[in-house]
This record gives C-alpha cells, sequence and structure tokens, in this order.
C-alpha cells in the first residue's frame, strides 16, 4: 500500500520581482525536458533554506494555483527544490 501524496493548503511560492519591486512574476524554469515547472515550497523556512535567505517569495492557497497558470503558464509544480548554489546570486534565485 502507498501512502497518498499530501498537498499543504498553502504554499509559499518563489517570485521575482521587477520595476522597483511594483511588479512580480513566480518563479518558473524550464526542465531539461521542455517543461515549465512552477517552483513552490511548503514552509518558509524551507524556502529561505533551500532557494536562497533572500529570495522574495508570496503565500498562494492550493486551489489558487489555477489562476497563476492562467497568467504564467507552467506544467507542473514542483515542491521543496534545492536551488544549486550556482543558480543563485545575492541570496535568491538568479
Amino acid at each position: 500500500m502507498t501512502t497518498p501524496s499530501v498537498v499543504p493548503p498553502v504554499l509559499y511560492v518563489a517570485i521575482r520581482t521587477r520595476n522597483e519591486g511594483t511588479e512580480m512574476a513566480a518563479e518558473i524554469r524550464e526542465l531539461r525536458d521542455g517543461r515549465q515547472a512552477l517552483l513552490t515550497y511548503s514552509s518558509l523556512d524551507r524556502l529561505l533554506d533551500l532557494a536562497g535567505p533572500n529570495q522574495a517569495w508570496i503565500v498562494m492557497r492550493t486551489d489558487e494555483l489555477d489562476t497563476l497558470k492562467k497568467e504564467q503558464p507552467f506544467d507542473v509544480v514542483i515542491f521543496d527544490l534545492e536551488v544549486p548554489e550556482m543558480y543563485r546570486a545575492d541570496g535568491a534565485i538568479a
């Protein structure tokens, strides 16, 4: 018997800001197979540890992901990805 996956009711979504912080966009990265992945984290501690201490973020209810997907298309949601240091700058995803 396999244990079903549990998706939390809220996710911490890594974002990037533009225009001096007046605009923001979710971090969506292309995977090796060409799919677009939304980077999410199950807790704020995990986001800061795995994406960088200066990573910008928002809290989003899981049931709002469809709305985000319409604004910023993505194929998969990635949970708790450790972003390697070579893909970070100034303590955040580069």
